[in-house]
């Protein structure tokens, strides 16, 4: 059982549902435990909340690689076949001249999901240490890590536009490639790692200070 902080809503013996919000006296049995407006589980922490994102995060890991190795898109017309890689797309908006767009699409589609890796992989390792470092600065941390996750996505969005833009118009066959799977499981992976990993859980190693 970890020693909570004093003055946290769990050492005055309070949880707060995770489904609802509401905050409920800790049960006597945890087994049993039910939040009496929405009757979902209430747990004093996310349950397996470390397990959960070290397992996710390393999977959203592994995908990273292949989602900027492989081809997330492949366009055949009567010209012949291409397939586009992400870094091969920003580097041919930017010698096109839409260097704005190269900018803004290797900002979310490559810097923002290494950043939201290395980022949870900080979170995690402190937690896992006992690290009681800086918790305001890590839970600021956690928050706008939560608030760019939706964000990722741009290169899928761009790749599904342009399927059905082109098919459309029968102008050529633009299929999603190995990369974009990849890619897609990534910013999944991140956004459930996000979830999963308990912000609270930050603050249970930290003592007040007139202690």
């Amino acid at each position: 059982m970890p020693s909570y902080r004093v003055g946290s809503a769990a050492a005055a013996g309070l949880w707060r549902c995770h489904a609802c919000g509401l905050l409920c006296r800790a049960p006597e049995s945890e087994e049993t435990a039910a939040c009496p407006r929405c009757h979902a589980w209430l747990h004093v922490r996310k349950p397996n909340s470390l397990q959960r994102a070290w397992a996710l995060l390393l999977a959203a890991l592994v995908c990273y690689i292949p989602a900027n190795l492989f081809p997330i898109m492949q366009t055949s017309s009567f010209m012949g076949s291409q397939r586009d890689t992400i870094m091969s797309g920003v580097v041919y908006l930017w010698k096109s001249g839409s260097w704005p767009l190269a900018v803004v699409v290797f900002t979310a589609s490559v810097l923002v999901p290494l950043l939201k890796i290395l980022a949870l992989l900080l979170l995690l390792f402190t937690v896992q240490c006992g690290s009681a470092w800086a918790p305001q600065q890590r839970t600021r941390l956690y928050r706008l890590v939560e608030i760019i996750g939706p964000w990722s996505m741009l290169d899928i969005y761009v790749v599904a536009l342009m399927v059905t833009l082109v098919q459309w118009q029968s102008l050529a066959v633009i299929k999603a490639g190995s990369g974009a799977i990849a890619f897609g499981a990534v910013v999944v992976l991140t956004m459930l790692a996000a979830m999963s990993f308990d912000p609270r859980l930050i603050w249970d190693q930290v003592k007040d200070e007139d202690e």
